[in-house]
C-alpha cells in the first residue's frame, strides 16, 4: 500500500469542502483527477510536483467504492479515514437514523478487528 499517498488523499480531500463534494458526487472521476493532478502537488507548493507516488489498483478501488473498511485494513490512518467519511455520510445518516449512526456503522463494520493489532500506518 502506498500509505503516504492514500493518507495524503484522505487529508487533503477532508479539509477542502469543494474536493469533498466532488469526491462524494463522482468518486471514480475524482479519484482519477486527484491521482493525476492534485496528489502529485507537494503540500503548500503549487510549483513543484512529485512523480513518485501512485495508488495501487486495490487502493484506487477502495477509494472509488468508499470502502473505508478496506482502507483501514490496508493501513490507512484511522482518524483520517473516519473523518473523511463522516464528512460524506454523517448528515444523510443523521437524517435517516439519528445522531452518531454513521460512526456506529463504521465501528460495527470493523468489529472483526477486535483483539487484533491495529494495521500499521508506516510506509
Amino acid at each position: 500500500m502506498s500509505k503516504y499517498y492514500v493518507n495524503k488523499f484522505l487529508f487533503t480531500v477532508d479539509r477542502d469542502p469543494e474536493l469533498l463534494k466532488r469526491y462524494a458526487e463522482d468518486p471514480k472521476n475524482f479519484v482519477a483527477t486527484w491521482e493525476q493532478s492534485i496528489g502529485p502537488k507537494l503540500l503548500g507548493n503549487d510549483v513543484e510536483a512529485s512523480s513518485v507516488h501512485a495508488f495501487t489498483a486495490a487502493e484506487r478501488k477502495a477509494l472509488v467504492d468508499h470502502d473505508y473498511v478496506a482502507l483501514f485494513e490496508m493501513g490507512a490512518h484511522f482518524f483520517l479515514n473516519l473523518t473523511l467519511f463522516i464528512g460524506i455520510y454523517d448528515e444523510p445518516y443523521l437524517k435517516e437514523k439519528g445522531p452518531l449512526s454513521f460512526q456506529r456503522e463504521f465501528a460495527a463494520k470493523l468489529q472483526h478487528w477486535r483483539g487484533k493489532d491495529y494495521p500499521s500506518v508506516e510506509t
